[in-house]
């Protein structure tokens, strides 16, 4: 019998890239959608076919680093791979079938193929009493020991006295797999992005955070001009980013803002986490931008425990990577189990966090120091064609479509003394971010600024 990953290799295997003028929330849903049957681990197959999945629709390397290679204080470990998995009773009933859910069986169990006394089996069972409809989620990585995760409806119901329990799996030397993909710019200064890949049939957390991911890196790909290099790292959870940090050092003096990326398809509002450094440039862009959309509350302060922003915020790289999502982990009910699957995840929310992720793109690619060049009194503007042609109205913009905010313009000519972003004038000044970057530009096409 194939492993369960094996059943939507059909479609997998298809190549399909959804139509560039298709409604970007269905484009989104289908990546979440197609990837979710397969039992991906921190190893193994289904990993590396969610890599193949994701460097038919980016440029992604996939790079493969052998088991027992020391990372940092870690070390690569063996590679495990599911054939089949089950519970049956000794008439032959199958009681619990990875087949039908790979969410049962814990991550890493090891092979077994006996019959087991049931005081036995159950000390190798997890249930959730509060939640007896739903299967957990759980990892053993490094526990030599083998369980499975049913629901307590189920559980409940076991009353022979023996049961078979079989579970066809290998652990042994292999490779751990990663994919990256580098969009290049004008500099070599980099945006990363982070989304561990190795969560079994979860929905949310997160293939939410690949779809977003494949979708942000082929827009940032078709832009004509990026100040920025944007690199997108798609690797097992805490090992994973462990093992890129280990070999890639040489690449991490390059890191200017990072995110990571994760549970961003359920109905909540979007939050953010700060990096370590709580005041980073990343930290300030989404606050700005979060409080921009009324959702300033849902900015969270940087602990050690989440994703992967631990491992890039650990003290030694201390870089600045926050984590963007929408409900975080641990906070809703269907977190690490059955009910995270395609149904919670909701095509308008993984839109919406694309969004965010590309206002806070625009941010970096925008924000800069400019200076005026005219700094001795305000300069003249209505000769230049850049003032309203009514004075005396407090506020008044030019007016006209598209015309540029003179209390922008006004602004920016006071602030750009060479010490001020564009970001310390919005919020000093109540404009906004991008009434800002246009008037920036106009005054930059009359010779009136200068990006330092």
């Amino acid at each position: 019998m194939a492993d369960s990953g094996s059943r939507s290799l059909d479609l997998l295997d298809r190549g399909q890239t959804p139509a560039e003028a298709g409604d970007l929330r269905d484009v989104l849903y289908s990546h979440v959608e197609a990837l979710f049957p397969l039992c991906r681990s921190i190893t193994g197959r289904g990993l590396r076919q969610t890599l193949r999945y994701i460097a038919d629709r980016i440029p992604l390397e996939i790079s493969e680093v052998p088991s027992g290679t020391a990372v940092l204080d870690w070390e690569v470990p063996l590679e495990w791979n599911v054939r089949r998995a089950r519970i049956r009773s000794l008439d032959g009933r199958t009681i619990v079938d990875f087949a039908r859910s790979n969410l049962h069986l814990v991550q890493y169990s090891k092979a077994v193929d006996r019959v087991v006394p049931r005081a036995e089996l159950e000390r190798h069972l997890i249930s959730l009493p509060q939640q007896p409809d739903f299967v957990p989620y759980r990892t053993g990585y490094y526990a030599d020991d083998w369980g499975f995760c049913i629901t307590d409806r189920v559980r409940q119901g076991l009353t022979e006295d023996a049961y078979h329990v079989e579970i066809d799996a290998t652990l042994e030397p292999g490779s751990l797999s990663y994919g990256e993909c580098l969009i290049p710019g004008e500099t070599a200064e980099e945006m990363l992005f982070s989304v561990h890949s190795c969560h079994p049939s979860l929905a949310n957390d997160n293939l939410s955070g690949i779809a977003v991911a494949i979708e942000l890196a082929r827009a940032l790909a078709q832009r004509p001009r990026r100040r920025f290099s944007y690199r997108f790292i798609f690797a097992a959870g805490t090992i994973g980013a462990i093992t890129w940090l280990d070999r890639n050092q040489d690449k991490i003096r390059h890191i200017r803002h990072g995110l990571v990326l994760s549970n961003l398809g359920d109905s909540a509002a979007p939050t953010y986490k700060q990096s370590r450094r709580a005041n980073a440039l990343i930290d300030r862009y989404a606050a700005y931008v979060l409080g921009e959309e009324g959702h300033a509350d849902r900015v969270r302060p940087f602990i050690p425990y989440g994703y992967d922003e631990r491992q890039y915020c650990s003290p030694g790289f201390n870089l600045p990577v926050g984590c963007l999502m929408r409900s975080p982990s641990g906070t809703f009910p269907e977190y690490h189990t059955s009910a995270d699957n395609l149904d919670f995840v909701k095509p308008e929310a993984l839109a919406d966090s694309l969004r965010i992720a590309t206002r806070l793109v625009d941010m970096v690619e925008h924000d800069r120091v400019w200076r005026n060049l005219s700094p001795y009194g305000e300069p003249q503007l209505g000769r230049r064609g850049l003032y309203g042609k009514i004075g005396g109205v407090p506020g008044n913009p030019s007016g006209g479509a598209g015309a540029i905010d003179q209390m922008a313009m006004l602004w920016l000519l006071n602030l750009a003394d060479g010490e001020h972003s564009l970001l310390d004038i919005a919020e000093r000044s109540g404009k906004s971010f991008d009434s800002l970057v246009a008037a920036a530009a106009a005054l930059s096409d009359v010779g009136l600024l200068a990006a330092d």
